[in-house]
């Protein structure tokens, strides 16, 4: 039987279910916390194979946002929504208008933006029912596509880990493994080439393999993920799917540190404290992937690129203040991270409750 919102006890102070019959629309909206301003995170249109696994993945996702957003020191809560089905079948014009008009209704307590299966296109047309919408394009005064800014957070985060680690920002003469070379890992790739490190790559798709290379004629190319963590690079860059550090990989990675765009790195509970037993120094994902929710939160005041460039430069020192509060600590990087994002929702709890109010009347009046 699957459990309910209240019996899994997650701390959410909103869950929306919102269904269109007439467009075929079912979407859950998450709002996790809107203790430092409104709920900001993407919606995810993805065939689930249950409203019970749509649920579980909004639950995590919309807390994962809060952390994310009170890490980066954003005046902004954290949120998330899925729409299930497949969206090559199901998503229209009119279904997308139909989620829009359900944003809406929440008043700004939740603020969306793009996420897998949804693109700035889409946001443009859920534009034309809200006001409480990021990540449109230009020319509908949005910032276009965020995995510009995503990629140079985790390249910031990178020069940080080598610091901490190595006594020096640079990562000249450096082998960083780049497993996934989507539009982030490719522009990841640039960034270290540009600086002079070694790059080896890989991905599922040849197509992505073939573009990177084409690009980039220097970057190795190996098969798969497990060739990558075994071919003896200095640093892990896990840019594709969640999970990818788990029990059959952590044990055999050669890599010193591990700072990667995809989300949800860590397969399970535990796997942080097996890395750091094992010396690897790992920058939370949700601290260093950070770059794209500053640029589509730098939209909601009309979008300057080099002001939000200045801002992402930040994830460098975050990530430093993490890795000293976990050695102070003696936790590891992702638990320092989690204390951090914590601490700061706590404050502006006790501090005077929800910072939603003054924000979305900010927003509405744009």
């Amino acid at each position: 039987m699957t459990r309910g919102v209240f019996e899994r006890q997650t701390g959410h102070e909103q869950v929306v279910f919102c269904h269109d019959a007439a467009t075929g629309l079912k979407a859950i909206i998450g709002i996790y916390s809107t203790a430092l301003g409104p709920a900001l995170g993407g919606t995810r249109f993805y065939p689930y194979a249950s409203e019970a696994d749509a649920l579980t993945d909004v639950l995590n996702l919309s807390r994962g946002m809060a952390y994310k957003n009170a890490l980066a020191g954003l005046p902004l809560g954290g949120g998330k929504a899925v729409i299930i089905g497949d969206p090559r079948l199901l998503k229209t014009d009119d279904l997308l208008r139909a989620y829009g008009r359900f944003v809406e209704s929440l008043g700004g307590r939740y603020i969306t933006a793009c996420d897998v299966g949804t693109y700035v296109g889409d946001m443009d047309v859920i534009g034309e029912e809200t006001r409480f919408v990021t990540g449109r394009s230009p020319q509908h005064g949005g910032s276009g596509d965020s995995s510009v800014m995503t990629a140079y957070g985790v390249y910031q985060g990178m020069r940080a880990s080598a610091e901490f680690l190595w006594g020096s920002a640079s990562l000249r003469g450096r082998s960083v493994g780049v497993a996934g070379v989507g539009k982030v890992g490719t522009l990841l790739v640039g960034h270290l080439l540009s600086e002079g490190a070694s790059v080896t790559v890989t991905d599922v798709s040849e197509e992505a393999v073939a573009r990177v290379k084409h690009a980039h004629p220097e970057v190795t190319v190996v098969p798969d993920a497990t060739a990558l963590i075994a071919c003896g690079i200095d640093v892990y860059a896990p840019c594709a799917l969640g999970g990818a550090l788990n029990d059959e990989t952590v044990p055999v990675l050669t890599a010193k540190i591990v700072c990667g765009a995809a989300n949800n790195q860590l397969a399970h509970d535990g796997i942080e404290d097996v890395l750091a037993e094992r010396g690897i120094l790992y920058a939370p994902d949700y601290l260093v992937n950070a770059g794209g929710v500053v640029m589509v939160e730098d939209e909601l005041h009309g979008f300057d690129f080099e002001r939000t460039k200045r801002k992402v430069s930040r994830i460098f020192e975050t990530t430093k203040e993490v890795f000293t509060l976990a050695a102070a600590e003696g936790v590891p990087a992702a638990k320092a991270a989690d204390r951090i994002a914590e601490r700061r929702m706590a404050d502006a709890v006790r501090s005077g409750g929800s910072g939603f109010w003054p924000r979305a009347a900010e927003l509405a009046s744009h």
